[in-house]
């Protein structure tokens, strides 16, 4: 007899990471267009890596393979996608913690993809002053890249235990 008779499988624990990326968008743009927080470049980013991170658990749970190699490569690139996603946020904490000394965000995010490319727009968002500092939200006296942060780094242990782990 099974002494653990309710066992998840690798399919269910992606698709668990996947729901908690997907409520977490949600939330992100209920906050928006709801209670009319508009969100900084720092805070789309932090939306596009939850997005890319919930792909990859759906394709993973969507695919659920057999052998551990698939699982293992599943859990490896999902720890990825988490940790630039908890690189992103750290850094939007940062910016918090220690605000640059001229508080202007500069041009908007729609302004900066028409004007320059990709990657100019990734180094000035990045490299981020201003508005991108201000807390408008906070939780238990955590801001929201606080909240994003601890998600991240929890998606990723969670990749991991489910992508390495033995069967």
């Amino acid at each position: 007899m099974n002494p653990n008779p309710f066992r998840w499988t690798f399919r269910a624990q992606f698709l668990l990471g996947f729901a908690i990326c997907a409520g977490l968008i949600a939330y992100a743009l209920y906050v928006q267009f709801v209670q009319r927080l508009l969100p900084c470049p720092f805070c789309i980013f932090q939306r596009l890596a939850f997005a890319g991170l919930g792909v990859v658990f759906l394709a993973g749970a969507l695919h659920a393979p057999e052998r551990p190699t698939g699982r293992r490569a599943y859990g490896v690139i999902a720890f990825i996608a988490a940790a630039v996603g908890a690189g992103i946020a750290g850094r939007h904490v940062w910016v918090q913690l220690f605000p640059p000394p001229i508080p202007s965000c500069g041009a908007g995010m729609d302004f900066m993809l028409q004007t320059m490319p990709l990657t100019g727009v990734i180094r000035k968002v990045l490299t981020a002053s201003g508005d991108c500092s201000n807390i408008d939200w906070t939780f238990l006296g955590l801001s929201m890249p606080a909240w994003c942060f601890l998600f991240f780094v929890a998606l990723a242990g969670w990749a991991l235990h489910v992508g390495l782990r033995r069967r």
